[in-house]
C-alpha cells in the first residue's frame, strides 16, 4: 500500500478529528458541556475542546433578550373589558438550569407572562390600571421571578405598552374630563369674582375717604379713551354725588326763600328819624 495515500488519509482523519473536537464559545455566551449525556462543566469564552462523538456542548446565551407580550383581553376588577399588551426583558443567570431544568425557556416565559399578566391586572380597577402602572409593573416582575429563577433566568423589567378602552368608555372618560375642566373654570371664575369684588370694595373706601381718588380716575379714563382717537367721549360722572348735590342746593334755596318771606316788614331807619324831627320843630 502507498504510505504516501495512508499518510494523507490520517492527515485527512486528524483535521476532521480536530473540526469536530474545537468550539468557540463567544463572549457573550456560555457553553454546557454534556458527555455521554450527563452534565460535566460549564464552558466560560474562549477555545474550547470536546471529544467528538461523546461529548456535546451546547451554548447559551447571556444577554438580555426582549420579549413583546401579545395583547391580552382582561377585564378589570370594576368590570371593564380592556386590551393590554406589555414587554418583558429577561437573561438567563444559570446556564445550567436553563438547559436542565426547561425545555424551551423563552417559550415558557412568553406563557407565564401572559397569564400573570391577566391575572394581576385583574385585580386592579381601570382608573388603578391607568394610574398605577409603576405597581403593576413590579407586581408582574415579582410573580415571573419566583418562578423564572428555578430555570436559572432572571426577569429584569416589564414595563405595559399599550393599553386599549373601549370606545364608549373613551366618550365617558372624555365626558368626565370636560366636566372636570368646566368645574375648575367655575371655581376660578368664582374666586376671580370674589377678589374683584373685595378689591372693589376696598377702592370704594378708599374714595370715600378720599374724594379726589374719584377725580383722579375720571380723568385717567379721559386719558385712556383719547389713546383710541374716539368722537365719542363718555365722560363717567359720579351720579348719585351729582344728585344730592342737586337736591342740597334745590333745599338751601327753599329754606332762604321760606325765611325771606316769614320776617317782618319795619319802615326804614332814615324815615322814622326825619319824621321826629320835624315833629320836634313843630312847638317852637
Amino acid at each position: 500500500m502507498n504510505p504516501l495515500l495512508i499518510i494523507s488519509v490520517a492527515l485527512i482523519a486528524a483535521l476532521i478529528l480536530l473540526s469536530l473536537s474545537i468550539r468557540v464559545v463567544t463572549q457573550y455566551e456560555k457553553g454546557v458541556l454534556f458527555r455521554l449525556g450527563r452534565v460535566i462543566a460549564v464552558r466560560d469564552p474562549g477555545l474550547r475542546f470536546i471529544i467528538p462523538l461523546i461529548d456535546k456542548l451546547r451554548k447559551v446565551s447571556m444577554r438580555i433578550v426582549t420579549m413583546p407580550i401579545q395583547s391580552q383581553g382582561i377585564i378589570t376588577r370594576d368590570n371593564v373589558s380592556v386590551d393590554i399588551s406589555a414587554v418583558a426583558y429577561f437573561r438567563v443567570v444559570d446556564a445550567e438550569k436553563s438547559v436542565v431544568a426547561i425545555e424551551n425557556v423563552r417559550a415558557a416565559i412568553d406563557q407565564i407572562a401572559q397569564t400573570t399578566l391577566r391575572k394581576v391586572v385583574g385585580q386592579h380597577t381601570l382608573d388603578q390600571t391607568l394610574a398605577e402602572t409603576d405597581a403593576i409593573n413590579a407586581d408582574i416582575r415579582q410573580i415571573l421571578d419566583t418562578t423564572t429563577l428555578e430555570w436559572g433566568v432572571e426577569v429584569t423589567l416589564v414595563e405595559l405598552k399599550d393599553i386599549q378602552l373601549p370606545e364608549t368608555m373613551k366618550r365617558a372618560m372624555a365626558r368626565q374630563a370636560e366636566a372636570e375642566r368646566e368645574k375648575r373654570a367655575k371655581i376660578i371664575a368664582a374666586e376671580g369674582e370674589s377678589r374683584a369684588a373685595a378689591a372693589l370694595g376696598e377702592a370704594s373706601d378708599i374714595m370715600v375717604t378720599h374724594p379726589i381718588a374719584l377725580q383722579l380716575r375720571n380723568l385717567q379714563t379721559l386719558v385712556e379713551l383719547g389713546v383710541d382717537k374716539n368722537t365719542t367721549v363718555v365722560f363717567p360722572a359720579p351720579l348719585m354725588s351729582a344728585i344730592g348735590d342737586i337736591g342740597a342746593f334745590f333745599a338751601r334755596e327753599a329754606t332762604a326763600a321760606a325765611v325771606a318771606t316769614s320776617a317782618p316788614q319795619t319802615p326804614p331807619v332814615s324815615a322814622q328819624a326825619s319824621n321826629g324831627t320835624a315833629a320836634t320843630a313843630a312847638p317852637c
